[in-house]
Order: C-alpha cells, then structure tokens, then sequence
C-alpha cells in the first residue's frame, strides 16, 4: 500500500502519500481508523490517539465475531460492503454510527460506570459512548476501579448431587444415519461414505462385555467424507439415552472450535447449546478473575490500563465460558491494547489458590469442570483427557466412559508429551514456589502449601511437623536465579549443583555449543561429578517426598475420621489439597528419584532418558533431563483407553501408506495402543469421495529467502492471486517439515 484516503468531517475525500498522513497525525489529528497498531506500522509511526472503531466494537458488541477490517465490521454489522479504499473510508463513519445506534437501545446497566472508568483512563470514544447511554461525562470523585468490577456481574456456579453411573443402551447404525441426516438438514449434499462411517462409529457405543477390554474402533476416513458430524451423530444419539457425556478430543484448538461450531447444528439455541456443550481446555487457556482483579487495583496508578481493563471486563461479562484463546475472545484485541492486560491474565501455573480465592464461586474454569459434568457432549484436547486420566479425575460413578480421539494420527505424540517426565531448572523452581510460595522480590502471587493449609491443620501438631518438615527439605531446590548460578559456577544446593553438571555434558558432547537450537545429548558415560550430584540430589528429593506423602495421608484419615463434623466446603478443600499433594509433589518427585537412580545404575529398557539446554532465539532457558516412554501408548491403553467401555480413534491417516493392507493397519494399531488392549480393534476404512492425488501440484519455490518477510509475504500473495483466493497458506521451518 502506497498511499492512504483521508475523509475530513466536512470536506472531501483526499488520496494522500503515507508520509502526508503521517504528518497530519503527528501535527495532532485523530483520525477514525480500523486497527491502530496496523494502521501506525503502515504509516511508520509510534503508536497515536485515534478513534479505532475496533475498540468501539469490543465495546458494543462483546463475543461476537469480526475479521478486524473495515469491510469486516461492515459485514458483521450487515452494512453495505466498500468495493475501494474511498469506500472503506467512508464506511467506518457508518460503521460508528451504527455501533452507537446500537449502543443506544442497550440497557445501560453497568455500561454507564464501565464507560466512565475507561474515560477516566482517557479513551476517546468515552464521550460517544456515554452520550448514546443518555449520560454526560462529569468529573465527580469514584474509587479509581469503580465500574471495572466485572466480577460481580457474573452468575456463581453451583454444585449438584453426584452424578449417576452412565446408562448402557446401545447406538444403533439406523440411529447415527437418522441423527446424521438431522445434522445436515433438508437440501443437504448426499455422501454416502459419510453415512457409512458414522455406522462403523457405533461400534465404539456399544455396552462393554469384560472390563478393561474396550470397544475400539480405528476409523480412518479421507479428506472430505465428513467425520466430523459423522461420529458426533452416534456420540449425541448415545450421550442422550444414556444421560451421560461423551468426551470429544482434538490434537489441535483449530478443530476444537470448528467441533464446537458444528454443534450449533443440534443445538441451535444458545441457552440450550451452553447446558449441552461444554468446551474444555488447560488452565492457562482462561481469565484469572483474582488476576484481573489485581489488574484493575493497579488502575490508580497506570490509568490508560482502564481501556484494556474495560473491553476486557465487557467481554467477560458476556463470555460463554472465558477462555482468551479461541472461542469468543476476539484475538485483534490483544494486538490492539497488549498482552499484559489480556491473555497476560490468564490462569498461571501454581498460582491457584482454589477455594481461598474469593471468586472461587464464579471461576471460569471451576465452572467449567462442573458444567462437564453434566453436558452431553464435552469437546477436549488430548493433552488434557491424558492427564485428567492420569490423575485419577476419569473414576467414580459418573466418570466418562466413551471417548472420540479426532486426529487420532496425534494420539502417540499426544501420549509421548502427557507422560514424560522433566527434571529441569525451570520445573523444580516451580515446585519450589508451589511449597514455599513466592520469595525475595517475586511479584508472583504463590502462596505456598503452608498458607493454602494452616486453617484446615489448625492445632494438629503432627500434621503440622509433616507441613514443616517438607517446606524446610524443599530448600534443596533451586531459588531465583538458578540459571545465572549454574551457568558462573556458582550453584547452590544438590539441584543446582546437578544442574551444572547435566549443562556441562549437554555443552561438550554437543557438536556445535553455538547452535541457536536446543542442545542434546545421552546420559552415558557421565562428566566428573555428575552420578555424584544426582545421588545427592536424590537423597535430597526423598526429603521433601517422605513428609508430603505422610501429609497428603494424614489429610485423607481426617475425612474418614471427622465425616460427621466437616462442611461440604471443608471437605472439597481436604480432598482437592490431598490430591494436589499427590499429584504435583509426590508423583512428580517419585518420577524424578527414578531417573537419578538410574544413572547410576542401569536405564530401565521401557524408557530412554537424556539431558538437554533448552533455547529461545539462542540464548538458554532451561536445563534438565529427560525421560520419556518408548512406545508412549502402552501408558495410554493402561490409563485412558483400558477403563473406557468405548473409544473411537480417527484420522484421514491413520494407516501408513505402503499399500500393504495388513501392515498398514497394524501400524495403526501399534501407534493407537490398539495392540495393547486384549480385544482387537473394530477396523472402518472410508476412502475419499475426492481424487487428490489427480488433483494435487506440489511446486518447490527456492528462490525466496525465508528470513526476508517483505519476499515470503509478496510470494504468498501471488499465489494466493493465481488460485483464485481459493488457497490455504501454511509456513512451518524446513526441520519441521522433515520430521
């Protein structure tokens, strides 16, 4: 783009050069524009006030979806769409009349006070938005908060009695082809593949015969038959007879919300839709109300945080279930007004403090693990069905008992990720904050196992001594600073200190030490002083394990020994406290005592181990050893796929491509966990309906330079030109696409 149009309030539009534009905003003009940040990239400026009538739309239209242009407002408001840049010029003053038109005939309830704060904080539209409200902008005295509360607009979650065992009436293939034929609608292509799949797929739905021998089904459907609404047609049919969810998980969050999108197909009310359909994630994935809280506390001192605060606060208010990655957060609103004061607020690691929090009752992610519980459909990522299963959350009477692995090619690099084992720097300093809490001059929030505790061990002077004895033996882990310490010379502790030694065996035996990339190396044949460290650090580990675990038992003997005194409060803290104990400290250091000992010793044949600097644009992160299964799916079958009564895997490439029929589907059994379960695997194939190895050209382009962005950019653009629009644009490194 070479040149800008500029509409003045009362005159004509002009076409200007970028630098006249330039000049105008420098010498004071605030322009109405779409997207600041793009817009000051393009005009080579710092970023400048201005009237982005995005944040208007943050504003008016909170969780509603919009491509971040002006033709994209245009489109989400049902505009006329501009044809030229002269017309998306005069488009946005009719997109900000509309949006404040629209703004106008809302309830003004919180609205009023939301907008004054983020006036406060200087936002430009403040005084449009409030005139459309019915109010004046005034300058009476409020708390610098005050109407940023977002917290108190939001409905508590409640808990219900347990849920009952799921029912086992099976799924019939006339069932999932009537369902999938509801799915579709009237006028509908006909595919006659995809109706066979979803047939093959009710053989994950039937009732199990012997426990710990599932029915699974390798579904292998090629690109365009439609698995999508092909199993969730016998998943619904058999989530509603039976009263119990199905859990849907994905490799990737693109087709988790393409997943979640298809749904509105069976439930196109959205009350409904929202009791039905619940959409699981990581913690990481959602806004941290206490973080936004201390977020919005700050406001007294960085004012213009209330703008960022604000739309955020409007989009939380209307959120379906508060996740900041996918789902309804609109992702230009971070590019607009930062990280810090949007997904910067999401849930932190070992930053939790559960139901000490005092919104507790209406966190995103408390309630999100409730609703899932009583949804029919629960749409997941493998990553997170592995570890929920792993912790032991899949057991009890209403536990799931069938599971869909869409992009099921995933599942062995999923399992390989979910259990392995990690001793490095960066996670036993995280351990450490987790027991101890944040230290010196952290601005973490942690609070550490003793303050999470100390009013649920009241005057229990042996739990107490455990509690102590745990925090004093995690000293031995590494503090701030670790990093800089190991790398001088300087290590303090057995962790540290082994630390050391695994980074100066990841240094010599690697070929190129400057390498901007990771360094890797084996554990054999340990530099001086390595085996030395890790006994010592391994007797240090069981230190802090031996008190924990007495802890974590003494926790559970009190909710058999006091169950006529507890409060239901009390007692889901004790068993929520008793298995993070379990989880986050025993286990991870019973997997860590393990690997040191077999340095010593000899490397158990199921595993292999090795050491590692991790780096980030060539400089090091973090240090540590690894250990990670050989073949990851045998802990799959124990922990997620044995105690399931059904499971579907499916892919468009489950199978190798070698054209040996049997081969190839036993490469899929074998990279599925199939061949560890003691029944065999249903087998569905449904080809393709579309013939791409006829339709497909592969063209090789060397003479780009990858490192120059201007170049890939103006390439991608031709090619984009030539198919017609009709393209999808994929860029990954070269070491990436060769693995």
């Amino acid at each position: 783009m070479t040149s800008a149009v500029w509409l003045p309030a009362d005159g004509e539009i002009e076409e200007l050069p970028l630098k006249e534009a330039a000049r105008r905003i420098r010498d004071g003009a605030k322009p109405m524009i779409c997207h600041g940040p793009v817009t000051a990239g393009r005009l080579r400026l710092d970023p400048f006030e201005a009237f982005d009538l995005l944040e208007l739309y943050a504003f008016v239209c909170p969780g509603q979806f919009t491509i971040p242009t002006p033709q994209g407002l245009t489109d989400a408001l049902e505009l006329p769409a501009p044809g030229s840049l002269a017309e998306e010029a005069s488009a946005l003053r009719q997109v900000a009349l509309e949006l404040l038109q629209r703004l106008s005939e809302l309830s003004p309830k919180g609205l009023v006070s939301l907008a004054f704060a983020m006036g406060r904080g200087g936002w430009v539209w403040a005084p449009a938005v409030l005139a459309a409200l019915g109010e004046e902008v005034d300058d009476r005295m409020r708390a610098p908060g005050s109407g940023l509360d977002v917290w108190n607009l939001l409905t508590e979650w409640s808990e219900h009695a347990p849920s009952t065992p799921p029912g086992e009436e099976p799924v019939a293939p006339v069932e999932a082809r009537d369902r999938l034929t509801q799915l579709l609608g009237e006028g509908s292509e006909e595919r006659p593949s995809q109706a066979d799949y979803a047939s093959a797929a009710t053989g994950a739905f039937q009732p199990r015969n012997h426990a710990g021998a599932p029915h699974m089904v390798l579904g292998e459907a090629g690109t365009g038959v439609g698995k999508t609404l092909g199993y969730l047609a016998p998943a619904s049919v058999w989530a509603e007879k039976n009263e119990a969810p199905v859990w849907v998980s994905t490799y990737t969050r693109n087709l988790q919300h393409q997943i979640d999108q298809e749904l509105d197909r069976l439930f196109p009310e959205e009350a409904e839709k929202a009791r039905r359909v619940v959409v699981r994630k990581g913690r990481e994935n959602y806004l941290c109300l206490l973080n936004f809280e201390d977020a919005v506390k700050g406001v007294a001192i960085r004012k213009r945080d209330a703008i960022a605060l604000g739309l955020l606060a409007r989009w939380a208010s209307v959120s379906r279930d508060g996740s900041m990655t996918g789902g309804d957060f609109p992702a230009w609103l971070v590019d607009l007004v930062g990280r810090a004061r949007t997904v910067g607020l999401t849930d932190r690691r070992g930053e939790c403090i559960y139901a000490s929090c005092a919104h507790y009752g209406k966190c995103f992610i408390e309630k999100g693990i409730r609703r899932a519980r009583r949804a029919d459909l629960v749409v997941a990522n493998h990553a997170l069905v592995m570890v929920q299963a792993a912790r032991g959350r899949f057991t009890g009477p209403g536990a799931p008992t069938r599971f869909v692995f869409d992009e099921g090619h995933h599942v062995f690099d999923a399992a390989d990720s979910a259990f392995s084992a990690y001793l490095s720097g960066r996670e036993a300093a995280e351990l450490r904050r987790w027991l101890r809490g944040s230290e010196g001059g952290s601005r973490s929030r942690a609070r550490g196992l003793k303050r999470r505790l100390e009013d649920l061990i009241g005057e229990d002077d042996r739990l107490m001594a455990h509690l102590t004895g745990a925090l004093k033996a995690a000293q031995a882990l590494p503090g701030e600073g670790w990093h800089q310490r190991c790398s001088d010379g300087r290590a303090v502790g057995p962790t540290e200190a082994f630390l050391a030694q695994v980074r100066e065996q990841a240094y010599a035996r690697s070929p190129d030490a400057r390498s901007p990339y990771d360094l890797e190396c084996d554990i054999g044949e340990p530099v001086d002083g390595l085996l030395e460290a890790a006994a010592a650090l391994e007797e240090a580990l069981f230190l802090i394990e031996r008190p924990l675990k007495a802890l974590r038992l003494g926790l559970e003997a009190r909710l058999d020994e006091e169950a006529d005194e507890l409060d239901t409060q009390t007692r889901n803290r004790i068993e929520a406290l008793a298995q993070s104990i379990a989880h986050r400290g025993e286990q991870s250091l019973a997997a860590w005592r393990g690997m040191l000992a077999a340095l010593a010793t000899e490397r158990p044949a199921e595993f292999v181990d090795w050491f590692s600097v991790e780096r980030i644009d060539g400089r090091d992160f973090d240090v540590g050893m690894h250990r990670h299964w050989v073949d990851p799916t045998i802990p799959f079958a124990e922990q997620v796929a044995g105690p399931a009564h059904g499971l579907l895997v499916t892919s468009a490439t489950l199978r190798d491509g070698t054209g040996e029929t049997e081969a190839d589907w036993l490469a899929a059994e074998t990279r599925t966990g199939a061949v560890h379960l003691p029944e065999p695997p249903i087998r569905a194939e449904v080809p393709s309906p579309f013939d791409y190895g006829a339709l497909t050209r592969v063209f090789i382009v060397k003479d780009v330079r990858k490192d120059k962005f201007d170049q890939v950019a103006a390439a991608y653009r031709e090619l984009f030109l030539a198919a017609g629009g009709g393209a999808l644009g994929l860029f990954t490194a070269i070491s990436r696409l060769r693995a």
